[in-house]
């Protein structure tokens, strides 16, 4: 079963860390959530076990609510096991990551590799930033169709950028960061799917970083399911930083896909005729030149110092 551990806010209070763990060790079968029945404070109830296929029918997906201080997220399994697994396999085959130079990132003078693979397909005539340059991302193949098409089905919502992340296995990671909102719709959630080996996912509060935090805000801490779907909701991009922190113990790979809505920028360009073209421009939340000491942070529970923007890690 998936393990959420929600730590409660505790505003300016200061005392010991308090944790709630709704659910009970993830054994990564694909297994949905655990329900905990009865409100907190009240004596537990043992949590009810649910498969992924009781996540998905026809008439919609059963959603999970995560809720805290400025924080709205809804959760899901929106793919079956076995479809899941499918999945899986065509995107370890078809998903083509990037090569070369944009595997790479330059830190303090320093040139790193990125600590996992990464790859971007969106809308015809988009356009993003990364780490100074403007790219386009790859054309939608098939098998992100159909994802992205599930998604929209199951939210409601249309997408027209996914980024793709691939973790080979626990010690690929990703730093705490936000999504760049500047060229975000402010009324379109951020949609992530998971495949593969489950992961601890971490959401920290603005306002909680830091050696002096202006306020005490616990982290809220998600394992996420094979074919499961958590998707983030305003203003959650705008009050929490989220990371996926190494774990050496995780031997099996995952991938990640973020959809995401973005605001399309028009750049009237004069043709021959009179005719004019729009070019739809993103800049995608990954420029990673501009980091500096005072964004040093620990990744939580990892111990392994990372560095961060409010757009992107590494």
């Amino acid at each position: 079963m998936d393990k959420f551990l929600v730590k409660r806010a505790l505003g300016d209070r200061l005392g010991k860390s308090e944790e709630r763990n709704v659910g009970e060790e993830q054994d990564q079968t694909g297994e949905g959530p655990a329900v905990l029945e009865g409100e907190e404070g009240s004596s537990r109830k043992r949590p009810r076990r649910e498969t992924a296929e009781d996540g998905v029918s026809s008439a919609g997906p059963r959603w999970r609510h995560i809720r805290a201080q400025g924080l709205d997220c809804d959760y899901t399994v929106l793919f079956g096991r076995a479809e899941a697994d499918e999945i899986f396999q065509q995107l370890e085959k078809e998903v083509e990551y990037f090569t070369g130079a944009l595997t790479r990132v330059q830190v303090f003078g320093k040139w790193h590799d990125v600590p996992r693979k990464q790859a971007t397909y969106g809308d015809a005539g988009v356009t993003y930033s990364f780490s100074g340059l403007t790219l386009s991302p790859k054309p939608w193949i098939p098998i992100l169709e159909r994802i992205r098409d599930r998604v929209s089905w199951a939210t409601g919502k249309t997408f027209n950028f996914v980024l793709v992340n691939r973790y080979k296995d626990g010690f690929d990671h990703i730093g705490e960061h936000r999504d760049d909102e500047r060229e975000l719709d402010p009324r379109s959630p951020i949609a992530s799917v998971s495949f593969g080996a489950c992961r601890d996912f971490f959401f920290r509060h603005k306002d909680s970083r830091g050696k002096s935090p202006a306020q005490r805000v616990e982290a809220v801490r998600l394992q996420l399911a094979h074919g499961s779907l958590l998707l983030m909701n305003p203003p959650t991009n705008t009050n929490w930083y989220h990371s996926l922190p190494v774990r050496k113990k995780i031997l099996a790979p995952r991938v990640n896909l973020t959809f995401r809505n973005i605001l399309l920028t028009k750049k009237f360009q004069r043709k021959s005729g009179g005719r004019r073209t729009v070019t739809q421009s993103y800049s995608f939340a990954v420029q990673l030149s501009s980091w500096s000491h005072d964004r040093a942070f620990v990744s939580p529970d990892s111990g392994k110092t990372v560095y961060s923007t409010d757009s992107e890690s590494y």
